[in-house]
């Protein structure tokens, strides 16, 4: 038997932000905590949030707290912005950090606690305060996700919540909310959701369902993400790039991820470096390895990138797919060497991250486990 989870209402496509009021009126919420960054608060997308709330005389106050990697003082920061202003549910505007705050913050708001006792596994007892999550970046897929990633600043780790309790009520995927999103930012966030359908495709706890949504994610990226990233205003490919995120969103959701997420998440924390372009440069690395033990489960993502696979082997595909990864994130700018990214090798700590990247919760969604030596290994080769 398998358990799929999606949010119960998704708003998609040009436009859907404006409809979004009525529904959140229909649910007789009165007062809203937007959680956000301050890049999103001083842009043109929130006002575009607040413009229906106000049509639908729903009150609102605005916390812009969130850092590009979560803190648990921003979840702190944000639950005491809830609770002093009488809010009775939330509205989270941005891509992943904000989207994984409003979790965390919805999870403590209705179960108490401190955000290090929902690490790991459905941790929390009581459903989160409910979540309005509302989407501007076409990678992370949060906005529909049961997970949640928060970083302890004094283990200085990323720790990541799967809580079927912290699924948002309503998502919204609105293309026209992405099209200001410079062409890094668009790059690092679709080579993540290229990484959250790659893994669920191999891991072994993919199924009939999520196999599908993972086929159809890749073939959108591979297709739409360089077009995205060379012309933001391309309408056409930033609402193909919301339909792969919300396929791939659901596969990984129910699927699981994988050993590159695991590895992506210490990167975050101690360094502070991109979660995308970390799951860009750690893909190929940690998907050659998995190929040679579980060759045949790259045939599909070798067809969904163009090969006719007809006549190949498991390993023609295996290879094949790889390239065309390394192919698909050269094209859009993505670092190769963390040395790009400012980080000698003489001052990385190889054993702290690794030993870190064991314990993460999506390493068991891997094809195999690795050893401490061999996660050493897969580090070094990002130098």
């Amino acid at each position: 038997m398998s358990v799929f989870y999606v949010p119960s209402v998704n708003l998609i496509g040009k436009g859907v932000i404006n409809e979004f009021g009525a529904h959140v009126k229909e649910l007789g919420f009165k007062k809203a905590l937007i959680v956000t960054d301050h890049y999103i608060a001083s842009s043109d997308i929130l006002p575009k949030v607040i413009k229906p709330l106000e049509a639908e005389g729903i009150e609102y106050v605005v916390f812009e707290g969130v850092d590009p990697n979560p803190s648990c003082k921003n979840v702190y920061d944000g639950l005491a912005a809830l609770q002093e202003n009488g809010c009775d549910f939330i509205i989270s505007v941005g891509g992943g950090s904000p989207q994984d705050a409003a979790s965390c913050i919805s999870i403590m708001a209705t179960n108490g606690g401190k955000p290090q006792d929902y690490e790991g596994l459905h941790k929390s007892k009581e459903k989160g305060l409910p979540v309005v999550a509302i989407n501007t970046t076409a990678g992370t897929s949060a906005e529909i996700t049961i997970n949640y990633v928060i970083t302890d600043e004094e283990r200085k780790v990323k720790m990541v919540m799967v809580d079927k309790n912290s699924l948002a009520l309503i998502s919204v995927n609105d293309p026209e909310l992405m099209v200001s999103k410079p062409a890094n930012l668009t790059a690092a966030t679709g080579m993540d959701a290229l990484t959250h359908a790659v893994e669920a495709l191999v891991t072994p706890g993919a199924y009939g369902v999520t196999k599908k949504l993972s086929i159809g994610a890749i073939e959108l990226i591979k297709e739409f993400l360089p077009r995205a990233v060379a012309n933001g205003h391309d309408i056409e490919a930033r609402e193909a790039m919301v339909n792969a995120i919300f396929l791939g969103g659901m596969a990984f959701n129910n699927a699981g991820l994988g050993y590159v997420h695991s590895m992506a998440h210490q990167l975050g924390a101690v360094y502070h470096l991109p979660h995308g372009v970390c799951c860009a440069m750690l893909l190929p690395v940690v998907e050659r390895e998995n190929a040679k033990r579980v060759p045949a489960a790259f045939r599909n993502v070798a067809k969904a990138l163009g090969l006719h696979t007809e006549g190949k082997t498991d390993e023609d595909c295996a290879a094949y797919a790889i390239s065309e990864i390394e192919t698909l994130s050269e094209m859009v700018g993505i670092p190769k060497k963390l040395t790009e990214l400012g980080i000698e090798e003489k001052d990385f700590d190889f054993e702290y991250l690794s030993k870190n990247a064991l314990i993460d919760a999506c390493a068991p969604g891997n094809p195999f486990m690795p050893t401490l030596e061999e996660t050493i290994a897969l580090y070094k080769e990002l130098f």
